[in-house]
């Protein structure tokens, strides 16, 4: 019975070798390049990254691809689509790194017999964090119920939800969680999100420890959005924005997003304290951003002349194209809280563009930015490109090596400043989808790739945008019925505290702070209801 046993696992090993791709022999040589998809050709990649996997474009009998290293490890697979095992790529990039990783392809033609293809080359660079986090959307500004908030392993193809806005929505409430951010890509563990409507909020989380705070004041425009954590300190700055959202008839953009309003704040999360940066009202400031050293904070800001709300909405309408942002910074000191003159690093309205998003390299050298025609919703801009400063010599270039005709926008340094993540709609021109580069020690940008997937055809068909994509050193460990607790929390809360105030003067006239407080905590309550 052993016997009958053995051979017949001797037989299924033989078989399984007979069976396994070979290369062809006597395959006839191709001057050209084969195409595929995705264009995994001609790139840096880094050593760690999950299978390029990718699809043959051209028609044929029978298809092989042979990938291997010049020191001798390969994979031989067959068929148009070429999904790879993962434990062998990774073995492959071990042996290539710092060299390059080759790519033959042979298709059967029924009029020639095999044929064989230029190689394909990649050089393996440097590694990439592991995580990153984004999300995802789908297209119909209105649907916001179903986005949510994805980290995904990008060593190899894990994915799993952070928060999923449907799980807190109802018929009659809906909700919108989005600006994930993370203080030093996440390395301990502090993050925050905002909730926006039913149950609004913003959600941080520091030290294993999670509360929901509402950081509207009487004296800001509304609460924090587009934080940005100090590197060194529990410290988030934001801007707080007076927001509007319109929709295009003719125009070749779909939609537009602008703020008849906008200020800068800093967070203090140990102290729950709300501190004025700027509230120049002939300023649309927004989108702060930390230095690495925490000594500066970057920003772009919009020059507009007083006006009241409707004559505002009236300009907003007309003349949005003439909003444009220019870039600046402050000094800060952490001892002090105190922040410096604004600094002016690049007035791009003179030359009749917009800038926005600023996001320093983490050695410091670098500011990579996008330039648009106007306004600050350049993810929906087609003119939006990326651009980069020398901030040891405020030159400013764009990133040619990386921007394509359509919208690029997004982006995201790795924590070793050698990778570029950002958003792109060069695929269709509708669907963001994330891409990265590699950024070389002399400034340069290499040709962008998509991220991979296990399925090569897996982005095209689905039907959601990637946005907000943020580099992280590990996953987020909080978990989702954790924040659905903390999200529904501060409902209860503000109901007692409302009580309570009521409660203390009952027999008493309220003192104007008091009255003012209650009335505060009572518009806060509107959004609950």
């Amino acid at each position: 019975m052993k016997n009958i046993q053995y051979y017949g696992l001797l037989l299924s090993i033989l078989l399984l070798g007979a069976c396994s791709p070979q290369v062809p022999e006597n395959a006839i040589l191709q001057q050209t390049q084969v195409s595929i998809s995705p264009d995994y050709n001609d790139l840096v990649i880094p050593c760690n990254i999950a299978p390029l996997n990718f699809k043959i474009n051209e028609q044929a009998e029978s298809y092989i691809t042979r990938i291997y290293s010049h020191k001798g490890k390969e994979m031989v697979l067959a068929g148009q689509k070429v999904k790879m095992n993962e434990k062998k790529w990774k073995a492959l990039l071990d042996e290539s790194r710092g060299d390059t990783l080759y790519i033959d392809i042979y298709l059967k033609k029924a009029d020639n017999g095999w044929v064989k293809y230029l190689p394909l080359k990649n050089k393996v660079a440097e590694e990439i964090d592991p995580y990153i986090s984004y999300r995802l959307i789908e297209p119909s500004y209105v649907g916001y119920e179903v986005m949510t908030i994805n980290q995904r392993n990008v060593t190899s193809f894990e994915e799993n939800i952070i928060y999923n806005n449907y799980a807190l929505s109802d018929g009659d409430n809906g909700q919108c969680v989005n600006c994930h951010s993370y203080q030093n890509y996440n390395r301990d563990g502090n993050m925050q999100m905002h909730v926006r409507q039913h149950l609004g909020g913003t959600i941080i989380v520091t030290g294993g420890k999670m509360k929901k705070v509402n950081m509207k004041t009487p004296e800001t425009i509304s609460g924090g959005v587009y934080p940005s954590w100090h590197p060194k300190a529990m410290l988030i700055a934001y801007s707080t924005n007076d927001t509007g959202q319109s929709f295009h008839t003719k125009d070749h953009e779909k939609i537009e997003v602008q703020d008849a309003a906008s200020d800068l704040i800093l967070y203090d999360v140990e102290k729950d304290e709300v501190q004025i940066i700027a509230n120049d009202k002939s300023e649309f400031e927004t989108f702060p951003y930390w230095s690495t050293d925490g000594k500066y904070l970057y920003y772009v800001s919009a020059s507009v002349k007083e006006m009241g709300k409707e004559e505002m909405n009236t300009y907003l309408k007309n003349d949005y194209k003439d909003v444009k942002y220019n870039l600046y910074r402050k000094s800060f000191d952490l001892a002090t809280r105190k922040f410096g003159a604004t600094d002016t690093l690049f007035r791009a309205s003179d030359y009749g563009k917009s800038a926005t998003f600023p996001r320093e390299s983490p050695d410091g050298r670098y500011l990579l930015f996008t330039l648009g025609d106007y306004g600050t919703f350049h993810i929906w801009h087609k003119s939006s490109d990326l651009y980069l400063m020398d901030l040891n010599t405020a030159s400013v270039r764009p990133l040619t090596e990386i921007n394509s005709p359509d919208v690029d926008s997004y982006h995201s340094w790795s924590s070793n400043g050698r990778w570029i993540l950002f958003s792109t709609r060069r695929d269709d021109g509708s669907y963001t989808r994330l891409y990265m580069a590699y950024f070389d020690k002399e400034g340069k940008a290499h040709k962008p790739f998509i991220l991979p997937q296990k399925d090569p055809d897996y982005d095209a068909q689905l039907f959601k945008s990637y946005n907000i994509p943020e580099f992280m050193v590990k996953p987020v460990e909080t978990t989702h019925y954790q924040l659905l607790k903390a999200i529904e929390k501060e409902k209860d809360e503000l109901l007692n505290e409302v009580a309570d105030a009521f409660d203390v003067k009952s027999d008493v006239s309220l003192a104007a702070e008091d009255l003012k407080k209650v009335m505060f905590l009572n518009r806060q309550l509107l959004d609950f209801e």
